[in-house]
Parts: C-alpha cells; sequence; structure tokens
C-alpha cells in the first residue's frame, strides 16, 4: 500500500496521523453465517436506502421537511409533482438500485466492460419501455452515446465525473476483500471505466467498495470509514484527471464534521455545508457523513440520508450499502427487508454468489 496512513477515529471525528496504516478492529474471523448477513445487508442496505430516497430525489431540504417533516419515518410513495418519480409507489427502488444489480449479476459472468455498455442500454430501453423519468445519469449517458459510435469502453468515459459508479459499485466491494486495497481499487477501476474513468469518480468509486468490502470482512462503521479514505487516494491515482476537489479529504473532513451531532442538526451540516448534488465528491462524502452521525444503526442512517435532499436516494444507497456491510441485514426491520423482497430483485442469492466470488 503506498504512503499508507494511520486512522484514529474515535466517536467524535476522524484523525489522521502520518505513519503507517493502522490494523483494523475487527474479529479475527467471521462465521459463514456472519459473512453472508453482512453481505445481504449491503445489497438490502442499498436498495432500503434507495427506496427511502425515491420521493425525495431532486428536492430541496425545504421541500422535504414542508412535506415530511425534518426526517422521514418510513418508505413513503413520491407525490404527484415529482419532477422524475412522480406516482413511483412507497418502497419503489430507482437507478441506484438496478444498475448495482445489473452489475453484480455481471460480475459473476466475468463480463468485460463492452458488455456492462450493452447491458446498461438495454437497461434504458426497458425502463423508457415502463414510461419511467428515472434513466441514466449524465456520465453514463454521455460514454453510453460515445460507444455506440464506435469510441473504445476505455476512452468512453473519460469525462465521466459524477457518482454513477460510486452508487452501483457495492458488488465489487462483496466479491473482493479490502486486505489488498491496490487489488481491490483495480476492480473497481474495470468495473468502472467506461462510463466513470476519471480521477474523481474512481476516487468515489474506491472508498464506497472499499468500505462495503471492509463491512462485509468485519469491520464495524470507523474502520470501513478509515479504509474508504485509504481507498480513495489509490482511486484518485486512476483514470483520468479531472478538476474536483479530494474526495479522500473530503470523506475525512465530512465524517469528523457531523459525528455525535443530533440527526436533524447533522442533516442541515451535511446539506449546506458537504453538498449533495450528484457530484462525487459532494454526494460520495456526504454519504459517509451520515454514516459518522448514525454509525449504530444502518436503518435510521438511511433515513436520515433520504431526508437531506439533493440527490439523496444515492447517498442514501450508499449510506445504507455501507451500514448494511458492517452491521448485517438482521439491523434493518424485518418489514424493510420485505418491501424490498416483494420487489423480486433476488438480492439474497445475489449475495452468496458475490460472496462465493471473494472466497
Amino acid at each position: 500500500m503506498s504512503n499508507p496512513v494511520a486512522r484514529d477515529i474515535t466517536a467524535n471525528r476522524v484523525n489522521l496521523a502520518l505513519g503507517r496504516l493502522a490494523p483494523l478492529s475487527v474479529p479475527s474471523s467471521l462465521s459463514s453465517q456472519q459473512s453472508a448477513d453482512r453481505a445481504s445487508g449491503a445489497l438490502y442496505g442499498l436498495a432500503i436506502g434507495d427506496a427511502l430516497g425515491m420521493p425525495t430525489q431532486l428536492l430541496s431540504r425545504r421541500q422535504i421537511t414542508e412535506h415530511w417533516g425534518p426526517l422521514l419515518t418510513g418508505f413513503e410513495p413520491a407525490p404527484a409533482w415529482h419532477p422524475i418519480a412522480a406516482g413511483m409507489p412507497a418502497g419503489a427502488v430507482t437507478d441506484d438500485t438496478e444498475q448495482a444489480v445489473l452489475l453484480g449479476r455481471l460480475l459473476l459472468t466475468g463480463a468485460d466492460p463492452r458488455e456492462l455498455a450493452t447491458a446498461l442500454i438495454a437497461w434504458e430501453r426497458e425502463m423508457c419501455a415502463r414510461g419511467s423519468l428515472d434513466l441514466l445519469g449524465p456520465s453514463t449517458r454521455r460514454a453510453i452515446e460515445a460507444v455506440l459510435t464506435g469510441t473504445p469502453p476505455e476512452e468512453a468515459g473519460t469525462s465521466g465525473d459524477t457518482n454513477g459508479a460510486a452508487m452501483r459499485i457495492a458488488p465489487v466491494g462483496i466479491a473482493t476483500a479490502a486486505d489488498d486495497l491496490p487489488a481491490l481499487v483495480a476492480a473497481v477501476h474495470e468495473a468502472s471505466l467506461v462510463t466513470h474513468n476519471t480521477s474523481v469518480a474512481l476516487a468515489g468509486a474506491a472508498a464506497v467498495a472499499a468500505a462495503v468490502s471492509a463491512g462485509v470482512g468485519g469491520a464495524d462503521v470507523a474502520a470501513a470509514i478509515s479504509v474508504a479514505i485509504e481507498a480513495a487516494r489509490l482511486g484518485a491515482e486512476r483514470g483520468h484527471w479531472v478538476a474536483g476537489a479530494d474526495v479522500a479529504a473530503r470523506i475525512e473532513w465530512a465524517a469528523g464534521l457531523v459525528a455525535g451531532k443530533p440527526a436533524e442538526e447533522a442533516a442541515a451540516v451535511i446539506y449546506s455545508l458537504v453538498g449533495t448534488s450528484l457530484a462525487t465528491q459532494e454526494s460520495v462524502p456526504a454519504a459517509f457523513a451520515v454514516l459518522s452521525a448514525v454509525p449504530g444503526d444502518p436503518w435510521r442512517a438511511c433515513l436520515l440520508a433520504a431526508s437531506l435532499g439533493g440527490d439523496c436516494d444515492t447517498i442514501a444507497a450508499i449510506a445504507g450499502a455501507v451500514g448494511g456491510a458492517c452491521h448485517g441485514l438482521a439491523a434493518f426491520p424485518p418489514l424493510a427487508a420485505s418491501v424490498i423482497d416483494a420487489q423480486g430483485l433476488g438480492l439474497r442469492g445475489l449475495a452468496d454468489s458475490l460472496l462465493a466470488l471473494r472466497a
């Protein structure tokens, strides 16, 4: 690991000091049942966060508080006036979950980047046929259009700097162990390059995948954030450089900014200072800030993230994936998991298969 940095994550802030990377404070081993519960927790957490944020995505913090109060309490249908989700029922997932599932299934077949591009094209056509307005994000759309016109996949994503790679990368974290971070970051790069082959996007995706991987391996939230910061530094060294704030530094800063604050206060700080746009350097640190504010309860973390405003379905999906990996599926209310199961996504089986790749 290049230039390792020790992290001392306390209950109130994340501190960095020069030196060797401190060993993770995680169990020496997990039972196969515990590992499976954490792998399922990552995918269900992603879907639960996404579904909670579905009706609030793209709305302002003020609109959310006026309609639902300062914090959501559960799944809600999208209001009729919603710009893209109008008519979606409570508990419905969006592109965050569907693209993560798509990527997870492709990982099981050993698909290459061109196959991901083809699969994303087919996915959007299906979404259009259903009448959905929740389609490909700006970076993914540009890259897919480039591939369709003959651009090689490794060149198509050279301007993709938004959070699409981070939102769907959790399956790579389940399938790849975090004890070899350079190898994990290389896997993130391979899975993301067709749409998000930039330093900023890869830093964000690497952070999320590494945190999920650490959680599946036994880490708590504090240790997962530590690993995420180091992975973001490695991810920033890959891809095409684009201008943007340092993702690793912003995760560290954002996590320390709100640690220990009440949920409503944390929401206001994250929304106004960290930012909740689809920019990777805002939404990924925002998700880790949510986890720092509510480290012990992934359900409450998802509710907080979904209440932020902005791209809060993606922020909640990332927070849910990492929190679910660190706490396991059992940490979520059984009813929430049942709402996701009713959509026939096959998350438990997919998680088991991805975990088998890790072994």
